[in-house]
């Protein structure tokens, strides 16, 4: 046994340790390509249309409502003394909890090193953004007077009204816009190597144009792919501090009351909790049925359905914690008006809100213990959607039942949402989907990229097996005499060697990185584990424009909010102090995350010198159709002191490229 088989044998992992692929049916780069592909250049699907119509038919009823919403006041919604509060706000925290999931599978199960989430990761994003301008919309009408929401952000106006920071309804104005705003980023920075492959292969020039723009000039260059994975990386850093931060906003709306049911330090874990469990029912709901639509059964597999299973069945429990504990501070503390909130939410008129809760969340949630539960597409379909039905039905007790019967009996009310309540809740449906769907039907809803990286095709380790029993070290102290310094007189951009795979591109990375070549990159449709080693990279430095962007963003935001609301516009507030840090600290954070994002997104841009109009490299075809693809090319420049076409040319067939082209400038 030679010495690269003994040590590919050494790290194979032993049979009862193999776990089921994330790839089914060893898939290649190309077919992946393909498939994710196919809904967007192909002929629109009537499953397509036969959503997309009621969709926007359900769009329609929104704008119908809210425009007459607006016109007559709200006052045609259900609320009034005592449940000030009513669908609105419950759908409000509603949505904005299904954006949460989008996050947690893109961001924290990144973090975590989670490889399973590349496959669902783009469709909870979009579901992220769509899901959070769904919720944006109530909060907006709730004012009751629309034209003066600009009042909200911190801009002058002729009156000389500053916000108030000390109220968290004004916290929830930055926590909400910072966490649509940086979702939105992190879902386009993960696009960019995708639209870059629609760009290839678009047969339009219409399409071409649009998706070329928005890719920026991408070309899959490795240089390129270590800066994008730091700055993907700090992103999604950044939109995991989010996922805390925002539905703890959301819960001090109601903690920080004196409000029996809402006056507790649980809500913030609660909320946030909640609001990942309820969007991971989000996910579900809509990717079993998509992996049968768009043919997608080997890329998004059982086992993907499986594991978002379990993460759902663990937050799940989280959530009946954190409701156990409710239940326990206040159950034997000293407050009676608490424990009648909580035995009203069981018992009184709204008790079958609760206890549906409790049959959708706690009860029939324990299906997902069992693997043929999770192994049947259809139950966990189901499970799924009655995840989302306990949650609403959740957000629904917590805020009626805590305001229909206050501290005097006789302001004690019922609560009955309007048709216009109705009509808008419906609607948002519309828009939810309306955008879900265009947003498949035009950019690719799975990670193509990411996913290629899963492949067995991309395992780099596969060069242990194609070295044999040669020496690297030998071959290595060969190259170093190639080149002669005739860069100079050379006549092209440069020469770009094919390969098939990228354990053969990295071993001929490692080669002409012996050579002593400078001015040289490899270009792979996904990033290849070890490529920044073998080409001689340094760690991107992408980093310290998000720190600094941070540390600018939280200080502009603490300084703003002491100038406006303790020196131009003081005005006592229930007593507290003109400025207090602590009160300013969650704008200031969101602020800081904010900042941090566009930092690292233009450092990202000016370390790769994006965008870039035209790279030399698309005027070869064989380049263009396959760089992005799934093909593997390395390209040595014309400029480089050591270039000299023969023996680049003997350098690259030796590296075993045996497809060479030179690329005019």
């Amino acid at each position: 046994m030679t010495e690269a088989a003994r040590e590919l044998a050494l790290a194979a992992p032993p049979p009862e340790l193999a776990r089921v692929p994330l790839v089914d049916n060893q898939r290649s780069p190309g077919w992946i390509s393909d498939q994710v592909s196919a809904l967007v250049e192909g002929r629109t699907p009537r499953w397509w249309w036969a959503a997309f119509v009621p969709s926007v038919l359900a769009l329609l009823l929104l704008g119908a409502m809210v425009a007459y919403q607006v016109t007559t006041g709200v006052g045609v919604w259900g609320n009034n003394h005592p449940v000030m509060w009513g669908w609105d706000i419950i759908n409000f925290v509603w949505w904005i909890g299904i954006g949460h999931a989008g996050t947690l599978i893109s961001a924290i199960l990144l973090l975590l090193r989670q490889r399973w989430r590349t496959a669902i990761n783009r469709a909870a994003e979009a579901m992220t953004i769509f899901g959070v301008v769904c919720a944006a919309i109530y909060p907006a009408l709730h004012v009751g007077r629309v034209w003066y929401d600009w009042w909200l952000l911190p801009i002058p106006t002729a009156n000389g009204v500053w916000p108030q920071f000390r109220s968290p309804l004004i916290w929830d104005v930055f926590a909400v816009g910072t966490y649509f705003t940086v979702s939105v980023l992190f879902w386009y920075v993960g696009l960019i190597p995708d639209l870059a492959v629609l760009r290839d292969r678009a047969r339009t020039k219409l399409r071409q144009i649009l998706y070329g723009l928005f890719a920026l000039g991408w070309t899959g260059s490795n240089r390129h792919w270590s800066h994008y994975e730091k700055a993907y990386l700090i992103l999604a850093g950044l939109s995991t501090a989010l996922v805390v931060s925002v539905h703890s906003i959301v819960s001090l709306d109601f903690a920080v009351s004196q409000l029996p049911g809402w006056h507790t330090t649980i809500f913030p874990p609660y909320f946030v909790a909640g609001a990942v469990f309820s969007g991971l029912g989000m996910v579900l709901t809509l990717v079993i049925p998509l992996r049968k639509l768009c043919r997608l059964e080997d890329v998004i597999t059982r086992r993907h359905v499986d594991l978002l299973c379990k993460v759902t069945l663990a937050t799940g429990w989280i959530l009946i914690y954190a409701q156990g504990t409710e239940w326990l501070l206040a159950w034997p503390g000293g407050n009676p008006e608490e424990r009648f909130a909580l035995v009203n939410r069981a018992t009184g008129p709204f008790a079958w809100a609760y206890w549906l809760m409790v049959l959708c969340n706690v009860v029939v949630l324990q299906a997902f213990w069992f693997r043929q539960v999770r192994q049947n597409l259809w139950l966990v379909w189901v499970v799924a959607i009655l995840v989302n039905v306990g949650m609403w039905c959740e957000r629904f007790g917590i805020i009626v039942t805590s305001l229909h019967r206050e501290f005097l009996p006789a302001n004690w009310g019922f609560y009955a949402p309007s048709w216009v309540d109705a009509g808008t809740y419906v609607g948002t449906f519309g828009l939810f989907f309306t955008c879900f769907l265009l947003f498949i039907r035009f950019l690719p809803m799975i990670a193509m990229s990411e996913v290629k990286g899963l492949t067995v095709q991309a395992d780099p380790d596969q060069r242990l097996r194609d070295a044999g029993a040669a020496d690297l070290r030998s071959a290595v102290s060969q190259l170093k005499s190639v080149g002669g310094g005739a860069g100079a007189g050379a006549v092209g951009y440069g020469m770009i060697a094919e390969f098939a795979r990228p354990a053969d591109a990295l071993r001929a990375a490692e080669r002409v990185q012996a050579a002593g070549f400078t001015r040289w990159d490899v270009y792979t449709p996904f990033p290849v584990r070890g490529m920044d080693r073998a080409m001689g990279l340094k760690n991107s430095s992408v980093g310290w424009p998000a720190f600094g962007g941070g540390v600018l963003g939280y200080a502009a935001g603490m300084l703003l909010i002491w100038f406006l609301n303790a020196v131009d516009y003081p005005i006592l507030v229930g007593g507290k102090p003109m400025f207090s840090p602590f009160a300013a600290f969650p704008p200031a954070f969101e602020l800081a995350i904010l900042s941090a994002a566009f930092g690292v997104l233009l450092g990202m841009l000016w370390r790769n010198r994006l965008p870039r109009l035209h790279h030399p490299l698309l005027k070869s075809r064989r380049f263009r159709k396959g760089a992005t693809h799934d093909k593997c090319y390395l390209a040595i420049e014309c400029g480089d002191p050591r270039y000299s076409e023969p023996e680049v040319r003997r350098l690259l067939a030796s590296a075993g490229s045996q497809d060479l082209e030179l690329v005019e400038e």
